[in-house]
């Protein structure tokens, strides 16, 4: 395959991309737009591509590693290609590539059979309809929560104000306050500070900036009176909503302010022009709660090396174990 720059791409290839990607339903995530690798290669980090006949494969170049555009954070991954057209991972290997690291596959990709490691549920939520078909649609937990969310936002309203939900934002000010509180989350938990790196603030400063009809940031924020009690900032393409980094006020947990926000944002998606609403892979128990449904992504290694695979393998299955209970978790 030939390997490009993302911005040594003709006009006439950013426009194959997304006819092929448009007739693909298995790639309508927004990660799946050029949109996505423009805006990360404009942010300061260097998008590769390799481009064969109809295929696109975005990617970072990571010492002799290949790693899918937007790791690590991009919650879907794969090549652009289309519905059934046969790819052969191993042609990404080369130029002293020896291995295409992946962890958000789409169980779609094809070719990548032999090299997948692991599987892990993707949750989604099918929003068509709005709030009332959404409702039609979830599980009595879903059901339950979102009743609960309700009676919380009145209950916020008394207390603290006028509860106001704003869908798609464009406050820069806001979208710092929640980098500002998805950065304390991540140190009160122990987590990998994923906004350590400046380059992916810009990310999402640029992104919100971004109002193409077919892709896009959104920021969604609801107040009582004056407080933020949660927000989201996402990505739009199409249909599809990808819930990326939601926040809340940690002091006002005891109103589930996360719930308030995901049921506001889950009346206003016709609005928006959502049908679907990604929530991303984990077992987290408001998404097991809220799904209508999952999708399927992948972990694992295109290499022609056993013992990087094996190294691999070991790692995402010893990960596997501790998240089933079988192994302490690490922090």
């Amino acid at each position: 395959m030939n390997v490009k720059s993302f911005d040594a791409l003709t006009m006439g290839e950013l426009d194959t991309w997304e006819e092929v990607r448009a007739g693909n339903p298995a790639l309508d995530s927004p990660y799946f737009h050029p949109g996505f690798s423009a805006a990360v290669h404009a942010g300061g980090r260097t998008v590769h591509v390799a481009v064969g006949d109809g295929v696109f494969v975005p990617h970072h170049r990571d010492g002799r590693l290949l790693r899918p555009v937007g790791w690590p954070g991009a919650d879907f991954q794969g090549p652009i290609l289309a519905a059934g057209a046969p790819f052969q991972p191993l042609d990404l290997l080369g130029n002293g590539a020896s291995g295409y690291v992946f962890d958000h596959l789409v169980e779609q990709a094809p070719g990548f059979e032999r090299w997948v490691v692991t599987r892990r549920p993707s949750p989604y939520l099918d929003v068509t309809g709005g709030l009332d078909g959404y409702l039609g649609r979830a599980s009595k937990s879903g059901k339950d929560n979102m009743g609960q969310a309700r009676r919380r936002a009145a209950k916020a309203g008394r207390e603290l104000g006028e509860v106001r939900f704003e869908a798609d934002s464009t406050d820069a000010e806001a979208l710092a306050r929640v980098i500002e509180l998805k950065r304390a989350q991540y140190a009160a938990t122990g987590a990998q500070d994923y906004f350590a790196e400046p380059g992916r603030v810009r990310l999402l400063e640029s992104l919100l900036k971004t109002r193409d009809p077919g892709f896009g940031g959104v920021l969604s924020t609801v107040h009582a009176g004056s407080r933020l009690l949660a927000a989201h900032f996402g990505l739009r393409s199409g249909g599809v909503l990808h819930w990326w980094f939601p926040v809340y006020d940690p002091e006002l947990a005891k109103l589930s302010p996360g719930w308030i926000l995901l049921r506001e944002l889950v009346a206003a998606s016709p609005a928006l022009g959502v049908t679907r609403i990604d929530l991303g892979r984990g077992e987290d128990e408001y998404k097991r709660r809220a799904r209508t449904g999952e999708s399927v992504v992948c972990q694992g290694i295109v290499t022609r090396n056993p013992l990087r695979r094996a190294a691999v393998t070991a790692v995402a299955r010893a990960r596997a174990m501790a998240r089933n209970g079988r192994l302490p978790r690490s922090r």
